[in-house]
């Protein structure tokens, strides 16, 4: 057969068992790692009869010098982009335990202060479960698309230019970044905080202020992060991070519990006048969304296995059954035990033996510092792919390029904690500017515009019902945050020790 002389127009067209299938993809849209748009001609070993591609990787011969990897998914190959990092490794399990480690982080200790304070009983109990629930379908949204239109998409920016076009692939990247960068930033401020509640148990001499701790949190990041290649690599590190969670979790509850026992009557009245009780309620609301969303699930199902959506639902119906159910307790116990009064740092309220609140205090920090990894593993994939980071982590040129790149990442992210420490802040910009348009707008768009045809008015109605509503709320919760900032701002100065 003639390769050069006989290549078929056609989108795809399958030989029998043992010949070669031709497909021809035409690329649409933008978006991805390239600007360029084209043709590409798939080579791939046919199998299975009635041309039915084998199911196992293939390498991609093309025009240029990069290569790609299909799969095929039925009848149909799927064409996976080009990444530094590794992909489709990981059990549904441990992707799910990934999912629950980022919501039972040590960011749980806040929700008590950040989302009930503000909410109350009635509107905060309710406001978690819808949460959930809307959380959960937004999710189930995207991981659907995940392999939609022929191509794997295993960053949320690849996604979005695929379905939209190039212009947003790069507001989605920036939504993104700041979305990411944001929750780093958190996770420093907490493991800052972690170490100085520690510190102050043993030595409450005052000389050592929240910033210095926050620098040391930093660092030990950067320590990691140049330590822990790729998100697949941690592993044996979720298992850990699931028993620091497990300690700080259950020490929180319990001395929780026994003080709400002996303490007097708690005022749960919400706490300020008019106009900031709307603004801390709206501020309240983006934290809530925040509690249980990455902004980065292509990212994480990218490491799954195959089949890769079957295997994400399963991890997400893990996160949202059993992995809620700690973050439902820490807020509720802590609520209930210290009322209005509850700090947005749990460990702050609780009172009961030193050794105790210490071992609480340094297992949140220690979880804070694998659960940045997570969150920041997107860039480090961009940055790894760009430079063509791959081979042995261990290499002279790999591990100086994390050393730098890593590290400045993380020394910007830390300075940027430092200066601004207000935590429950941070969650609600965050939850506003990034987490309600990545989770939410964008999620529910998508899916409208690449399922249209097969949807009926009643799913098209409620899709749009979602865009339009958490539109709305993303400005809201914008303004309120910034305002709580401002407020923030004048009462403390840059670098406070909180």
């Amino acid at each position: 057969m003639n390769l050069a002389g006989g290549l078929y127009k056609a989108r795809r067209r399958h030989y029998r068992q043992n010949t070669l299938a031709v497909i021809h993809i035409i690329e649409e849209g933008g978006g991805g790692e390239e600007e360029e748009e084209g043709e590409r001609l798939w080579l791939l070993v046919g199998g299975g009869g009635e041309g039915r591609i084998q199911e196992q990787w293939r390498r991609v011969m093309e025009g240029n010098d990069d290569q790609r990897k299909v799969h095929s998914e039925g009848d149909l190959a799927v064409e996976i982009p080009e990444t530094a990092h590794q992909i489709s490794s990981d059990s549904w399990f441990q992707v799910g335990f990934v999912l629950t480690t980022g919501i039972n982080s040590a960011y749980v200790l806040g929700y008590s202060g950040a989302v009930m304070v503000p909410l109350g009983w009635v509107f905060g109990v309710i406001g978690l479960i819808i949460a959930t629930i809307l959380s959960l379908n937004a999710n189930i949204l995207v991981a659907k698309l995940h392999e939609f239109g022929g191509k794997r998409h295993i960053r949320y920016r690849d996604l979005a230019g695929f379905i939209y076009g190039k212009r947003a692939y790069s507001v989605t990247w920036g939504l993104q970044y700041v979305n990411l960068f944001m929750i780093n930033a958190g996770y420093i401020i907490l493991s800052g905080q972690a170490l100085k509640a520690a510190y102050i148990l043993f030595w409450d001499d005052h000389d050592m202020k929240l910033p210095y701790f926050i620098a040391i949190a930093g660092f030990v990041c950067a320590l990691f992060a140049i330590g822990i290649p790729h998100l697949s690599a941690l592993r044996i590190w979720l298992g850990f991070s699931t028993f620091f969670s497990l300690v700080y979790i259950v020490i929180a509850i319990v001395l929780s519990a026994r003080d709400g026992m002996k303490a007097p009557p708690r005022d749960y009245s919400i706490p300020g006048t008019t106009i900031s009780k709307i603004f801390t309620t709206i501020g309240a609301c983006a934290s809530l969304v925040f509690a249980f969303n990455t902004g980065m699930l292509p990212e994480i199902q990218a490491t799954i296995k195959e089949p890769v959506v079957e295997n994400m639902l399963k991890a997400l119906y893990f996160q949202f059954s059993v992995g809620v159910l700690p973050l439902y307790a820490v807020a509720f116990m802590g609520y209930w035990a210290y009322g209005s009064a509850t700090s947005t740092y749990l460990l702050n309220n609780v009172s009961g033996p030193v050794w105790v609140r210490a071992t609480a205090n340094i297992a949140a920090f220690l979880q804070s510092v694998i659960a940045l990894h997570i969150f920041a593993s997107p860039m480090y994939e961009y940055l790894d792919t760009r430079y063509g980071i791959k081979g042995s982590a261990l290499a002279v040129r790999n591990l100086s390029f994390r050393i730098a790149v890593r590290g400045g990442y993380l020394a910007i992210n830390t300075l940027v904690s430092a200066l601004l420490p207000f935590l429950s802040d941070f969650m609600s910009l965050t939850g506003a500017i990034s987490t309600f348009p990545l989770t939410f707008i964008l999620a529910n768009h998508m899916y409208l515009v690449a399922k249209k045809a097969k949807l009926v008015s009643a799913q098209k109605l409620w899709h749009w019902f979602n865009v339009i509503f958490f539109g709305f709320m993303s400005v809201a919760a914008a303004i309120a945050a910034v305002r709580l900032i401002v407020v923030d701002s004048k009462t403390y100065h840059v670098f406070a020790d909180l």
